[in-house]
């Protein structure tokens, strides 16, 4: 249905929208759109920091646990 729908129909829609709700209305409405676009991208970016933190954390200790369990014993 809106395979063919190209540049003409892009810029009519968004000419009728322009219309309707008005220049200040969708203004504010890309401003939140852009906070929502920065704050999904700085989620990712922590959620990714935080995989690679507990991978390099599990990466640290290649000690078995059978050896790390009888030093223990000793101490």
């Amino acid at each position: 249905m809106l395979n063919n729908i190209g540049l003409p129909g892009i810029l009519l829609i968004a000419v009728v929208v322009l219309v309707l709700f008005g220049r200040g209305k969708i203004s504010s409405l890309m401003g939140e759109v852009g906070k929502g676009i920065t704050s999904f991208k700085k989620g990712v970016s922590e959620g990714t920091a935080e995989l690679e933190t507990e991978a390099a954390d599990e990466a640290k200790d290649v000690t078995p646990a059978a050896e790390t369990t009888s030093e223990t014993d000793k101490a």
